[in-house]
């Protein structure tokens, strides 16, 4: 049971309000009396407790154990690397992945590789693999640099004066403001503030320039430009007057190249997916016929002891289906399935799934015709695409009709892979009530979320909860077992489930509120999350756990609660120097290790894989990230730092240390692991900038209250007085940023031109703007070939500043010039199939291609034959995959193409 216990710790400690929850318990279980009124009691006995404070010994207690942890994993980490490439290295190999987007592979020593890994630099993410990658990692240099940069600010000038500030904390807490009395000094917290909280206003208004300034450089290459997405604009609530095509060319001209009216496909849909099932429940029936024979032939050797059955003519795959099968498999042992489950007739799989295609596939490509035809019911949704990118922007930019909220909101830069076609169908009016009820389901969410986390945190103490509850005495009855399962494990499964369940439920929400696709349902995700974070796991978790250490002073000593409050508000920082210390190495060590990843592709997949289909796409399939999910997280984090920057500056020193172990381990993982399926086009970035000032507003109101507690007039005055004037620049500076975070300038076409020049190594004219089809053309990456030999750019144009000129000025040297340059040009070839072009946007269901079906080669000729006969309604192949000596089912993954490859398409 010790066991269990220690793991329910562990699972307590990442979960602030568990933890509470366990220590409100314990305060509260027993009957308090006042000090006073116990006889013989020492009326300074609160003195003494404060000189005994455990602070600096539950610190250790923490780390010790967590360091322990942590340098086993990466010890295993380090061990397991080189041996299994495909979970640690990835994307140095993997056929699935084309050559430019792969890693370089690093030394196979045990230690070697740091050096290779530190000179990589983090722009080799945004060039491989995403630009929400890229800003995952900046966020959290940005961030610890921004805590390095407030422990230079605060140490020298706070520590010294909470050391000396004569309250008689002890250990850590003598660290903290609560341990100042003298009212005069204040004023070096309110000034340390002031520089402080306005460096981070500064840096999130440095980070926004710089990441408007990639945004561009990033959406104006052609990297980027060429891509059918970037060139077509969603235009949702659209009355049915205007779902015509011939009114929507009138209404934007020549500009316009493609319309996709979005239908009703449900009735083709239902019948897709129906096809597609009984396809892959034909394909693994063929596979587990061929499977069983061969297990038969090998069965057959080994009492032959010859090499009975090692061939067989292929001519008579031509024969009778099932007739090869037949000579190693009976009748009887053939696949089958009941039509209905338990009392359904039982058929032959095979034969039965045949009969069906023959039936399916004709209706499904008779209802995919009459879609294209037009022939179907239009839902208010409508893509447009246009010959350039800059009249996209135009159109995107524009009102597209006179009444309110329709044709709104409209939508640019949609990967038709991440549309969510359900809600398309969506008016105007049920999007508006679903956007309500949305919002208001996550505030009941994170507002009652204490019920459930509380009930978890009760059972993990059960023998406070029989103090408080004694009907529930019989649980001291049961076998200590049992009670240690209930009390220990039972808890830990409760949190995890309810943790893991919370991204679902918000995304859930995010998406019946009528987000249209996948990027635009983590971007609602991490709104919801964020608010989470800081209101359950940050907010709840301090203001509870400084109430409840006062609670029982307060009414011994009602006159005193002001001073109480303010020595036990900053104390509850103490908690969050060990929440740091525990995230930032289990969450670091346990990324490079990866160990659930582990499990799941080296002991399930050999449970699970049973075709070569599902033994591939486990191969291929690398693992990446909800950016809804992952940001808060870390946002959140920097708004702890950064709201106990002045009361307990020592959270920021393991702030520093816990965030940069955490981006050393996320950058590993995206260089060479991670790979990126939904793509924000970086608005987490400053969606997570914009939510870090959270921590300075949290900063300055905290101090207005301790202050107020504390009488302190003076800073109190001060501190509102920088409040009103951090309120009115983060006011203007949304207000003058906010249009270059959703478009794209015209002014910046001209100057994409002169450098695709540049790089095609011609020397552009300067134009006075006349020529505006060249601009245009040039500014979209549809004038040059890619195939013409090109130059680097060169330096940017401005000499090479020192530091402080570079961090002081990112308008003039993190500037479009710049940032242009870290974007490859010849990355992929953009170009599309007619076919692609055809049916990009409409629904899946519409361009869905009946799908090849893929089994194993035997020896036998068994996947032959079964291969001739059902590859006349359906096609199917067994190249590429096969069994090995012992019947184990095997396929060549040093193939990039197997049958079932697909190219990918940069939409």
């Amino acid at each position: 049971m010790d066991t269990l216990n220690d793991f329910n710790v562990a699972i307590q400690r990442t979960s602030p309000s568990v933890s509470l929850v366990r220590h409100v318990i314990q305060r509260r279980a027993p009957a308090f009396q006042c000090q006073q009124d116990i006889p013989g009691s020492n009326p300074r006995a609160g003195e003494a407790q404060e000189e005994d404070d455990p602070s600096l010994s539950s610190f250790i207690s923490t780390l010790v154990p967590v360091l322990i942890v942590a340098i086993v994993l990466v010890s295993l980490f380090l061990l397991l690397r080189r041996k299994l490439k495909r979970n640690y290295e990835p994307r140095t190999f993997l056929g699935s992945l084309r050559p430019q987007e792969r890693s370089p592979a690093l030394p196979q020593g045990m230690l070697n590789w740091f050096g290779a890994f530190a000179k990589i630099p983090d722009s080799f993410v945004l060039n491989h693999q995403s630009l929400d990658g890229f800003l995952l990692l900046r966020f959290l240099k940005v961030a610890s640099a921004t805590c390095l940069v407030g422990c230079c600010i605060t140490w020298p000038v706070l520590f010294p004066i909470n050391i000396t500030g004569g309250g008689g904390l002890k250990q850590l807490n003598l660290l903290t403001f609560g341990n100042v009395v003298d009212k005069n000094r204040y004023y070096a917290h309110v000034f340390t503030a002031w520089i402080f909280l306005g460096f981070v206003f500064y840096m999130v208004a440095r980070e926004s320039i710089y990441y408007i300034n990639l945004r561009q450089a990033y959406l104006l290459s052609p990297l980027y430009a060429r891509r059918m997405s970037s060139r077509t604009v969603l235009f949702t609530s659209v009355p049915k007057g205007y779902l015509d095509e011939g009114m929507l060319r009138r209404m934007f001209g020549r500009a316009l190249k493609n319309i996709w009216i979005a239908s009703d496909c449900q009735e083709m849909e239902e019948a897709v997916e129906e096809r597609d099932k009984v396809a892959m429940q034909l394909e693994k029936a063929e596979t587990k016929l061929i499977k069983l024979a061969n297990t038969n032939r090998i069965k057959s050797m080994k009492k032959a002891g010859d090499s009975h059955g090692l061939g067989s003519n292929m001519d008579e795959a031509n024969g009778e289906s099932g007739s090869m099968a037949a000579k190693w498999v009976a009748t009887e042992k053939r696949p089958t399935h009941r039509l209905k489950p338990l009392i359904g007739k039982k058929v032959d799989t095979i034969n039965w799934c045949r009969s069906e295609l023959e039936r399916l596939i004709p209706k499904v490509d008779a209802l995919q015709a009459a879609h294209r035809a037009g022939e179907a019911e239009f839902i208010p949704s409508v893509f447009v695409e246009f010959y350039h990118q800059s009249d996209a922007q135009a159109a995107f930019q524009s009102l597209a009709h006179h009444q309110a909220l329709h044709m709104s909101p409209r939508f640019i830069g949609i990967n038709p892979e991440e549309v969510i076609w359900k809600n398309l169908k969506i008016t105007w009016a049920s999007r508006v009530v679903r956007n309500i009820l949305s919002i208001s389901f996550v505030t009941l969410l994170i507002v009652f979320w204490s019920i459930p986390v509380g009930f978890v945190g009760i059972l993990s103490n059960i023998k406070s909860l029989i103090d408080l509850a004694p009907f529930l005495s019989f649980l001291l009855d049961v076998p200590p077992v049992i009670f240690g399962l209930i009390q220990g494990l039972l808890p830990a499964i409760l949190l995890a489930v309810l943790m893991a369940l919370l991204p679902i439920v918000l995304r859930l929400a995010a998406k019946l509120g009528g987000a249209p696709s996948l990027a635009a349902i983590e971007l609602r995700t991490q709104n919801y999350y964020f608010a989470f974070q800081v209101i359950q796991v940050f907010l709840v978790t301090t203001l509870t756990s400084a109430a409840s250490a006062s609670v029982t002073s307060i009414i011994c000593n009602p006159t005193d609660a002001p001073n109480l409050l303010a020595k036990n508000i900053p104390k509850a920082s103490n908690f969050y120097v060990s929440y740091f210390v525990l995230q930032g190495l289990t969450i670091s060590s346990a990324k490079l290790l990866g160990i659930v990843g582990l499990i799941v592709f080296r002991l399930l997949g050999k449970i699970l894989d049973t075709t070569p289909r599902k033994m591939y796409r486990r191969w291929s399939t690398l693992s990446d990230l909800g950016w809804g999910t992952v940001f808060p997280v870390f946002t959140n984090l920097t708004v702890i730092a950064i709201t106990y920057s002045i009361i307990a500056p020592l959270v920021m020193g393991f702030a520093t240390i816990g965030l940069y172990l955490i981006y050393v381990a996320f950058r590993y993982n995206f260089l060479f692991v991670y790979d990126s399926h939904i793509d924000t086009k970086g608005l987490v970035y400053p969606r997570a900038l914009q939510q870090t000032t959270t921590g300075a507003y949290l900063a300055i109101v905290c101090l207005i209250g301790l202050f107020g507690i504390q009488a302190a007039p003076g800073p109190i005055v001060l501190m509102v007085i920088f409040l009103v004037l951090v309120v009115l620049f983060h006011i203007s500076l949304n207000s003058a940023l906010e249009p270059l975070l959703k478009y794209l300038p015209k002014s910046l076409e001209a100057e994409e031109q002169s450098l695709l020049a540049a790089e095609d190594g011609v020397v552009a004219p300067h134009s006075s703007g006349t020529d505006k089809g060249s601009h245009v053309a040039a500014s979209n990456g549809m004038t040059s070939s890619t195939d013409s030999p090109r130059k680097d750019l060169g330096p940017p144009p401005h000499k090479k500043p020192n530091f402080i000129t570079k961090f002081l000025r990112p308008d003039l040297y993190t500037d479009y010039h710049t940032l242009r340059r870290l974007v490859p040009r010849g990355f992929a070839d953009i170009v599309y199939d007619p076919v692609t072009e055809r049916d990009a946007y409409y629904h899946p269901s519409i361009s869905s291609q009946t799908p090849l079906l893929w089994v194993p080669r035997d020896r036998m000729g068994v996947s032959r034959q079964e291969c001739h006969h059902t590859g006349k309604i359906i096609p199917i192949s067994d190249e590429g995959a096969g069994f090995n000596e012992k019947g184990k089912l095997t396929w060549d993954s040093q193939s990039a193409r197997p049958p079932i490859w697909q190219e990918k398409i940069y939409y």
